[in-house]
């Protein structure tokens, strides 16, 4: 008769079983095949923001899910807003912080400076690679 009574607390501790886990692994699988459609539609072709904010949306609901189930969050004392509402307005904070300073220096950038910014990183090689068989014939010339 104990041994039915400690089945029912092992299946109490997992939080209704694991039908419930099933179904959540069957709304992940869903959410991957949409955004698997998103990626491989029409959709993506004639307007990419759309589709990539949408995929992000889909992304954000399974790391929703899998947190709050998986990692068993939904069943934790009410102390996880205590670490994470606080941890999450510092880095909104911080972005909103930074983004005017980026943007401020970027307004002082010289002509000479954007276009540099805007070459292809092959024709930063190609410059350097002349450059630097100049400086190791000028360090073999001085020894």
């Amino acid at each position: 008769m104990n041994e039915t009574h400690e089945h029912s607390e092992v299946t109490h501790d997992h939080h209704g079983g694991n039908a419930k886990y099933l179904a959540v692994f069957g709304a992940l699988i869903v959410l991957t095949a949409i955004s698997f459609f998103l990626a491989n539609s029409s959709v993506y072709e004639t307007s990419p923001q759309v589709a990539r904010a949408a995929m992000l949306a889909v992304s954000c609901a399974k790391a929703m899910l899998v947190m709050l189930f998986f990692m068993h969050l939904l069943w934790e004392a009410n102390w996880k807003y205590v670490l994470t509402i606080p941890a999450s307005l510092m880095s909104v904070f911080l972005v909103l912080m930074l983004v005017p300073d980026v943007g401020r220096r970027t307004e002082k950038y010289s002509l000479e400076r954007w276009r540099h910014a805007s070459e292809p990183v092959e024709a930063h090689h190609e410059e350097s690679e002349p450059h630097a068989e100049s400086e190791a014939g000028e360090e073999e010339a001085a020894h």
